[in-house]
């Protein structure tokens, strides 16, 4: 093997190439940025700091993130980009040194019933190749273990043009799919409680119908009563089993209706493809609530769950079936994997091998293939996005990670960090939003943006490193090393919450009393049980407020008002001061500015290029009809009110002409949780995660309710935040409320006046108690995970 010598001296200019060492952004005004200019070292690891809502996802998310991905796309053709996302130029004077970038964000996986942890990352196509290779008997091609492909068959006659003549021919066809038939792969069936559908003593022109949105004064009576096939008069228990069963099961029928062609289709099979097909959580809240009344769900009994069909069950590789290896826990599957040495397949099983070891690299071994995506949390979704990334080869890309720590225990967090750092010594730049010291300590550069939150934040005040943030004078640098210390005395139970036998998912017949009346904190290592314990086995009764990590769902048109139903009060007050209807004073009803629909801008849709939305002309961007604006409540009209911050709008409805209780009690609420600085009108779509999250729970405060169960609640949140956030659980406590935290955060720990530990590891090691009682108990005992880690904290 010959080695090129180099001969010469070393030149001592720096080539042209070295110069491009940083990522410069100059001016940018995304959102709250006010002119940011920064300058970010490549191939290195780099925080950005700041209070939530103080500009960090604008910077690396809308900027530098959404500029590169923006110019890779203009490398495609006119045509290939006519099918992907159009991407806007990000309001910024200059972005220089840009490389690609992969972002792995919090958003949470689709929660389509046929999306698993397999299919998300390959790993289930893998494993379906390696069956149809290797599996015995043989029953097909990778199809044949895909519980999204059904088997279907067919035969006919084709036309063929043969040497100037038409000749028929026989042909059939059949695909081996792995579906199952009962639940066409859902792994779940329903029963729908035809009771919760119609009254049965009722007619249908009597409004026997108790389904959402089924009313006879619409388009469904006109079907129905043009339909000719029932007697719209006649009460529905005294319909022919014909006439029930065309109401009911009838497959779509073309029928004329007052001379318009309509389609006629049974109840059944209408709500399956309008609400069933969908994500129960993702529907409107009253049709959610009417179809957890009307449809009850269980496991399908010809798949037991597993979505194949029996041949795809029967294949099997050393006495495990697909339904089987996707059922394990993956540091068992990666364990069943690499025993097969089989060298027909030797590449599909290294890669094989490499993906399953990275799920328990990242600290994900306790999730199985079949997991639902759409069960994962933030924190598990992403780094499920992360494993792909894990093993690649490329080097020199800017990788953009939002708040990876979230949803981790203390003692997984050293492993994420560990995580980061071997991606930037492959070479790569690294840019992670975050908020937890421990993950902030090992950053070479930080960027810390501020001083406050919205209009109040957009602007850098600090760049160096760790040791000059500590010693800064910003929020970040001022509450860098706070530590919450533990209570001297701690609240007296009122009484208990018993759970006994719980057994969801990997619990292990826990047997536990949830004091009440006091400050409890569930805690243990990610994929221990915690939510298993807290959501599946407390029962979900009137006196139970749960407030999770499920997104907020909005529009551009939804805002904080609307969200909060702040909107109501205040419409109900402008029309009784004015004399008028309260709907004039919704843009998205009869006060909405013709010219724009309420929007408040007017977009532009240029095909593959960027669409452009420009200020609406005729109300200059404040949404209402010029009308509208003339009336007005305490010396202002609506679209002023909508521009008020949340503590500026609390003074307003809370004394003098524009007095209005209601609205003033979920204004207070919103200022509690640490969201003053919002205005009302701002789109929800502009939100961080952790103004979302505090949003949520705002909302939820105004439930009747003796017992709150919060999932994280310190996700999203500025060190300087916990701090209000820990007041306010003190306060609900205070007033008389249990209050229940799923949370891995040490001063909430601390500042529990009971703590439940589970543990001691993830998955099937997981499942049990390992430590009940005060957190002063648990640092002086040291003897789980969570002890060791919290007497660090607290300096024990």
């Amino acid at each position: 093997m010959s080695k090129v010598t180099r001969t010469g001296t070393q030149s001592a200019e720096p080539h042209a190439a070295d110069v491009h060492d940083l990522i410069r952004v100059h001016g940018a005004r995304v959102n709250n940025l006010k002119d940011v200019s920064v300058e970010i070292p490549k191939r290195r690891l780099t925080v950005f700091t700041g209070v939530s809502g103080s500009g960090k996802s604008s910077l690396v998310f809308d900027t530098i993130a959404a500029e590169s991905q923006r110019l890779i796309n203009e490398t495609y053709s006119a045509f290939l980009q006519g099918f992907m996302p159009t991407l806007a130029r990000p309001e910024v004077d200059v972005l220089d040194g840009l490389t690609t970038v992969i972002t792995v964000d919090q958003q949470r996986m689709g929660s389509d019933p046929r999306s698993t942890v397999g299919t998300a990352t390959d790993a289930n196509a893998m494993l379906r190749i390696l069956f149809s290779r290797l599996g015995k008997p043989h029953i097909g091609s990778a199809k044949a273990f895909s519980f999204n492909v059904a088997s279907i068959s067919g035969a006919g006659a084709v036309t063929i043009e043969r040497a100037g003549q038409t000749v028929k021919e026989k042909r059939s066809f059949s695909i081996t799919g792995g579906m199952c038939p009962r639940c066409e792969g859902r792994g779940s069936v329903n029963d729908i409680d035809l009771t919760a559908l119609y009254d049965d003593t009722k007619s249908l022109s009597e409004g026997a119908l108790t389904i959402p949105g089924y009313t006879m004064e619409g388009w469904y009576g006109r079907i129905y009563a043009g339909s000719g096939f029932f007697d719209m008069d006649k009460p529905i228990h005294k319909y022919t089993k014909r006439e029930l069963h065309d109401l009911l099961h009838k497959e779509p029928t073309k029928v004329k209706v007052d001379g318009i062609n309509l389609t006629f289709e049974g109840i059944i099979p209408k709500l399956q493809k309008s609400m069933l097909s969908k994500d129960v959580e993702g529907l409107q809240p009253h049709v959610r609530a009417f179809v957890k009344r009307a449809v009850t769900f269980s496991v399908c009994p010809d798949c037991a769950g597993t979505r194949l069909n029996e041949g795809a069950r029967s294949s099997k590789i050393k006495k495990i079936s697909i339904a089987d290896a996707c059922a394990m826990q993956i540091s068992d599957l990666a364990k069943w994997v690499r025993d097969l040495d089989e060298p027909s397949v030797a590449p599909l099983l290294a890669t094989l091998r490499q993906t399953l070891d990275s799920f328990v690299e990242i600290g994900l071994g306790y999730l199985s293939l079949d997991r639902p995506s759409g069960t994962l949390s933030g924190g598990e979704a992403q780094r499920v996005k992360m494993i792909r990334h894990l093993g690649s080869s490329l080097t020199d890309v800017t990788y953009v990670f939002d708040e990876p720590t979230v949803g981790l225990h203390p003692h997984d967090i050293q492993q994420m960090n560990r995580l980061l750092l071997r991606l930037r010594d492959k070479g790569n730049t690294v840019l992670v939003v975050e908020h937890k010291p421990e993950t902030i300590a090992i950053a070479d550069h930080v960027v810390d943006l501020g001083p406050g939150a919205g209009q109040g934040g957009g602007t850098i005040c600090f760049e160096g490193s760790v040791e000059g943030l500590r010693a800064g004078d910003t929020i970040t640098g001022r509450h860098f090393g706070d530590r919450a210390s533990l209570k001297e005395t701690v609240r007296e139970p009122s009484g208990k919450l018993e759970i006994r036998g719980a057994k969801k998912h990997n619990l292990r017949g826990v047997d536990v009393d949830v004091p009440l009346g006091v400050l409890v904190v569930v805690t243990g290592v990610a994929g221990s049980g915690k939510s298993s314990l807290v959501h599946g086995s407390i029962p979900a009764s009137e006196g139970v407020v749960s407030v999770d990590q499920g997104a907020i769902r909005g529009s551009r048109r939804s805002n904080p008002a609307t969200y909060t139903g702040l909107l109501d009060p205040i419409r109900k007050a402008f029309a009784k001061a004015n004399g008028v209807k309260p709907a004039l004073f919704s843009a998205n009803s009869e006060g909405a500015c013709p010219a724009c629909n309420g929007a408040g801008v007017i977009y532009m849709d240029l095909a593959m290029m960027a669409g452009v939305s420009t200020t609406c002309e005729e109300c200059e961007g404040k949404r209402f009809h010029a009308s509208v604006l003339e009336h007005h409540l305490g010396g202002r009209d609506i679209s002023e009110v909508l521009a008020m911050p949340v503590t500026e709008a609390a003074e307003f409805f809370g004394e003098g002409e524009a007095r209005t209780p209601a609205a003033h009690k979920i204004l207070e609420r919103m200022a509690e949780v640490g969201l003053g600085y919002l205005s009302l009108g701002q789109p929800l779509t502009t939100l961080s995660g952790g103004e979302r999250q505090r949003l949520k729970l705002a909302t939820h405060m105004a439930d009747k309710g003796g017992v709150y169960v919060l999932d994280e609640p310190t996700a999203g949140l500025h060190l300087a935040d916990v701090e209000q956030l820990l007041g306010l659980l003190d306060r609900l406590v205070d007033s008389g409320k249990s209050v229940i935290v799923v949370e891995h955060h040490q001063a909430v720990m601390a500042h529990a006046d009971w703590i439940i530990d589970l543990g001691p590891g993830a998955g099937h090691d997981g499942g049990r108690i390992v430590f009940e009682g005060t957190p002063a108990d648990l640092v002086a005992n040291r003897s789980t995970l969570t002890g060791e880690h919290l007497a660090t904290y607290v300096g024990a």
